[in-house]
């Protein structure tokens, strides 16, 4: 059992040192205007923008801001999410990108005047769920936990309750990008606030349960 702890201890070390750095990370369609400050990026989101691939729509873009690092194995990821919405779909979150065939965002989106959690699972084709808040809270957090073939997504309005809004699978054992997205697909942009970002990796589960089994 000590032999247990003290591995589990000595990970989380190694995570804890590794902690992400917003000035260490890097765009994929870097938008025109961001700056970072006080630990939050601020980014004016580049309009008729957004990630989606084929599915209701009939068309695939690929062309939103996405700032981001590359991490492997499992992880907890979250960020506190503040946008000035305007338009109908503008959206902000976290993504978890494979390649532009396979990727996760999570996140807000505005429709129709209303608050949304909103994510948007890829493989080959996406598909899109949608939880609607009764109100519009002036900032929302989301986080998202990759374990083995899946990753959870939740919502929190206060950083201490979060719920769960879905489980979607997610190819494991495979490094991803991770990171900060947002998308004005109908719109001419807004101001999209990420703060507190944080990518926090977790011990292996396998691994764990074979310590477990063999200690």
């Amino acid at each position: 059992m000590k032999k247990l702890l003290f591995s589990i201890a000595l990970l989380c070390g190694l995570n804890q040192a590794n902690a992400q750095s917003l000035e260490k990370m890097q765009w994929y369609n870097e938008p025109e205007r961001w700056d970072i400050k006080n630990n939050a990026l601020i980014m004016q989101v580049t309009p008729k923008s957004d990630y989606w691939r084929i599915s209701h729509y009939g068309f695939t873009v690929d062309d939103a801001p996405f700032y981001y690092s590359l991490y492997g194995g499992e992880f907890e990821a979250k960020v506190k999410l503040t946008g000035a919405y305007k338009a109908r779909f503008d959206q902000m979150g976290l993504m978890i990108r494979t390649d532009h065939e396979n990727y996760i965002k999570t996140g807000v989106e505005f429709v129709d005047g209303k608050f949304n959690v909103s994510t948007v699972v890829t493989h080959g084709k996406s598909d899109w769920s949608v939880l609607t808040l009764d109100k519009v809270p002036p900032f929302i957090w989301i986080k998202v936990v990759r374990r083995l073939d899946a990753v959870e997504i939740f919502y929190s309005l206060d950083d201490k309750n979060y719920i769960m809004t879905r489980n979607a699978p997610l190819q494991d054992n495979k490094p991803v990008m991770v990171g900060l997205m947002a998308a004005s697909p109908d719109g001419n942009g807004f101001e999209a606030k990420f703060e507190n970002f944080k990518v926090t990796h977790l011990p292996d589960q396998r691994r764990l349960e074979w310590l477990k089994a063999h200690q």
